[in-house]
Protein backbone atom coordinates (compact mmCIF):
# COMPACT_ATOMS: atom_id res chain seq x y z
CA UNK A 1 0.00 0.00 0.00
CA UNK A 2 1.23 3.27 -1.07
CA UNK A 3 1.02 6.67 1.23
CA UNK A 4 0.10 10.14 -0.87
CA UNK A 5 2.38 12.05 -1.10
CA UNK A 6 1.90 15.28 0.69
CA UNK A 7 0.63 17.93 -1.41
CA UNK A 8 2.20 20.76 -1.90
CA UNK A 9 1.48 24.26 -0.38
CA UNK A 10 -0.48 26.43 -2.26
CA UNK A 11 1.56 29.30 -3.22
CA UNK A 12 -1.78 31.33 -4.02
CA UNK A 13 -2.78 31.49 -0.12
CA UNK A 14 0.87 32.33 1.10
CA UNK A 15 1.12 35.04 -1.73
CA UNK A 16 -2.39 36.84 -0.49
CA UNK A 17 -0.88 36.76 3.61
CA UNK A 18 1.91 38.88 2.93
CA UNK A 19 2.69 40.02 -0.81
CA UNK A 20 5.99 41.23 -1.72
CA UNK A 21 6.11 44.96 -2.77
CA UNK A 22 7.35 45.36 -6.45
CA UNK A 23 10.66 46.11 -6.91
CA UNK A 24 10.37 49.61 -8.42
CA UNK A 25 7.81 50.37 -5.35
CA UNK A 26 10.51 49.21 -2.68
CA UNK A 27 13.41 51.57 -4.26
CA UNK A 28 10.72 54.98 -4.73
CA UNK A 29 9.98 54.65 -1.30
CA UNK A 30 13.95 54.15 0.30
CA UNK A 31 14.45 56.80 -2.26
CA UNK A 32 11.71 59.07 -0.39
CA UNK A 33 12.91 58.41 2.36
CA UNK A 34 16.35 59.30 1.89
CA UNK A 35 15.48 62.28 0.35
CA UNK A 36 13.23 63.47 3.37
CA UNK A 37 15.93 62.92 6.21
CA UNK A 38 18.74 64.49 3.62
CA UNK A 39 15.76 67.54 3.32
CA UNK A 40 15.87 67.60 7.64
CA UNK A 41 19.37 68.13 7.91
CA UNK A 42 19.45 70.69 4.95
CA UNK A 43 16.60 72.64 6.83
CA UNK A 44 18.13 72.26 10.31
CA UNK A 45 21.37 74.05 9.00
CA UNK A 46 19.57 76.71 6.71
CA UNK A 47 17.86 77.25 9.88
CA UNK A 48 21.29 78.12 11.79
CA UNK A 49 22.88 80.10 9.10
CA UNK A 50 19.81 82.13 8.61
CA UNK A 51 19.48 82.74 12.36
CA UNK A 52 23.31 83.97 12.19
CA UNK A 53 22.87 85.93 9.40
CA UNK A 54 19.52 88.10 9.65
CA UNK A 55 19.25 87.51 13.38
CA UNK A 56 19.78 90.23 16.20
CA UNK A 57 21.89 89.78 18.14
CA UNK A 58 21.36 90.11 22.06
CA UNK A 59 24.08 89.72 25.18
CA UNK A 60 23.05 88.07 27.95
CA UNK A 61 24.66 87.37 31.36
CA UNK A 62 24.57 84.08 33.18
CA UNK A 63 24.71 83.80 36.89
CA UNK A 64 28.13 82.14 38.19
CA UNK A 65 29.02 79.12 36.42
CA UNK A 66 31.13 76.32 38.47
CA UNK A 67 34.09 75.00 36.22
CA UNK A 68 33.97 71.83 38.10
CA UNK A 69 30.89 70.41 36.00
CA UNK A 70 33.42 70.14 33.62
CA UNK A 71 34.91 67.23 35.06
CA UNK A 72 31.87 64.99 33.93
CA UNK A 73 31.16 66.02 30.73
CA UNK A 74 32.12 68.96 27.93
CA UNK A 75 29.24 70.82 28.99
CA UNK A 76 27.99 73.42 30.97
CA UNK A 77 24.48 74.11 32.26
CA UNK A 78 23.89 77.89 31.82
CA UNK A 79 21.45 79.71 33.80
CA UNK A 80 21.28 83.19 32.80
CA UNK A 81 20.11 86.45 34.59
CA UNK A 82 16.70 86.46 32.16
CA UNK A 83 15.68 83.08 33.59
CA UNK A 84 14.25 83.69 37.00
CA UNK A 85 11.99 86.97 36.43
CA UNK A 86 9.47 89.13 38.68
CA UNK A 87 6.32 88.16 38.48
CA UNK A 88 5.36 91.83 37.73
CA UNK A 89 6.70 91.74 34.24
CA UNK A 90 3.82 89.36 33.05
CA UNK A 91 1.50 90.60 31.11
CA UNK A 92 -1.06 87.94 30.84
CA UNK A 93 -4.42 87.92 32.08
CA UNK A 94 -4.49 84.58 33.42
CA UNK A 95 -1.21 83.33 34.84
CA UNK A 96 1.16 81.21 33.54
CA UNK A 97 1.10 77.19 34.00
CA UNK A 98 4.08 75.22 33.38
CA UNK A 99 5.29 74.50 29.83
CA UNK A 100 3.13 77.19 28.75
CA UNK A 101 5.17 79.80 25.65
CA UNK A 102 5.72 83.12 26.94
CA UNK A 103 7.40 85.66 24.85
CA UNK A 104 9.73 87.45 27.08
CA UNK A 105 10.51 91.14 25.23
CA UNK A 106 14.54 92.44 25.84
CA UNK A 107 16.13 95.89 26.30
CA UNK A 108 19.35 96.60 25.99
CA UNK A 109 21.20 98.09 29.05
CA UNK A 110 24.88 98.98 29.89
CA UNK A 111 26.73 95.46 29.35
CA UNK A 112 23.60 93.07 28.68
CA UNK A 113 20.32 92.79 27.74
CA UNK A 114 17.57 92.70 30.44
CA UNK A 115 13.92 91.57 30.34
CA UNK A 116 11.23 94.12 30.19
CA UNK A 117 8.02 92.10 29.88
CA UNK A 118 6.80 88.60 29.34
CA UNK A 119 3.82 87.88 27.27
CA UNK A 120 1.43 85.02 26.31
CA UNK A 121 1.64 85.71 22.80
CA UNK A 122 4.20 87.81 20.56
CA UNK A 123 3.94 91.47 21.04
CA UNK A 124 4.85 94.24 18.56
CA UNK A 125 7.78 95.99 20.10
CA UNK A 126 9.60 99.16 20.09
CA UNK A 127 12.93 99.68 17.83
CA UNK A 128 15.96 98.63 19.62
CA UNK A 129 13.75 95.67 21.51
CA UNK A 130 13.89 92.00 20.61
CA UNK A 131 11.58 89.14 21.59
CA UNK A 132 12.82 85.92 23.31
CA UNK A 133 10.42 83.07 22.58
CA UNK A 134 11.13 80.70 26.21
CA UNK A 135 8.96 78.31 28.07
CA UNK A 136 7.46 78.23 31.74
CA UNK A 137 9.53 75.63 33.83
CA UNK A 138 7.96 77.07 37.34
CA UNK A 139 5.82 79.67 38.65
CA UNK A 140 5.63 81.06 42.24
CA UNK A 141 3.57 83.50 43.83
CA UNK A 142 6.14 86.24 42.59
CA UNK A 143 8.33 84.43 40.25
CA UNK A 144 8.70 82.55 37.32
CA UNK A 145 11.38 80.56 35.83
CA UNK A 146 11.63 80.64 32.51
CA UNK A 147 13.85 78.55 29.71
CA UNK A 148 14.66 79.45 26.25
CA UNK A 149 16.37 76.10 24.74
CA UNK A 150 20.05 77.65 25.35
CA UNK A 151 20.77 76.13 28.94
CA UNK A 152 23.10 73.87 27.38
CA UNK A 153 26.82 74.76 25.84
CA UNK A 154 29.47 72.94 24.91
CA UNK A 155 32.24 74.67 26.03
CA UNK A 156 35.55 74.76 23.74
CA UNK A 157 39.02 73.96 25.54
CA UNK A 158 39.60 77.75 25.03
CA UNK A 159 36.62 78.47 26.98
CA UNK A 160 37.68 75.71 29.48
CA UNK A 161 41.11 76.69 30.10
CA UNK A 162 39.55 80.16 31.26
CA UNK A 163 37.09 79.11 33.21
CA UNK A 164 39.54 78.80 37.15
CA UNK A 165 36.86 79.33 39.63
CA UNK A 166 33.15 80.36 39.63
CA UNK A 167 32.23 82.82 37.57
CA UNK A 168 30.07 84.71 35.37
CA UNK A 169 29.67 84.27 31.29
CA UNK A 170 28.17 86.95 28.99
CA UNK A 171 27.05 84.87 25.78
CA UNK A 172 25.95 86.25 22.55
CA UNK A 173 22.48 84.90 21.21
CA UNK A 174 21.17 85.31 17.84
CA UNK A 175 17.48 85.65 17.26
CA UNK A 176 15.90 85.32 14.23
CA UNK A 177 12.78 87.50 13.20
CA UNK A 178 10.69 84.24 13.33
CA UNK A 179 11.39 83.46 16.81
CA UNK A 180 14.67 80.71 16.62
CA UNK A 181 17.59 82.00 18.83
CA UNK A 182 20.94 80.20 19.11
CA UNK A 183 24.11 80.63 21.10
CA UNK A 184 26.72 82.25 18.73
CA UNK A 185 29.57 83.19 21.07
CA UNK A 186 30.47 82.92 24.93
CA UNK A 187 33.03 84.98 26.35
CA UNK A 188 34.10 84.26 30.13
CA UNK A 189 34.15 87.69 32.11
CA UNK A 190 37.35 88.90 34.26
CA UNK A 191 37.07 89.87 37.79
CA UNK A 192 36.59 93.25 37.42
CA UNK A 193 33.28 92.94 35.08
CA UNK A 194 31.77 89.98 36.76
CA UNK A 195 28.54 90.95 38.22
CA UNK A 196 27.56 90.68 41.83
Amino acid sequence: MSTPLPSAPDNNVAATRHPPLPKPHRQRWLLWLVGAQLLFVLAVAAAGYATGRFGSVVVLRTRPVDPRALRFNDYLELHYTISLLPGHLWKGSTLPRRKDPVYVVLQPRPGAFEAVAVYPERPDVEPGQTVLRGWVADTWRRSMRLRYGLERYYVPEETRRKLRRQQPLQVQVSVAPWGQARISQVEVLPAERAMP
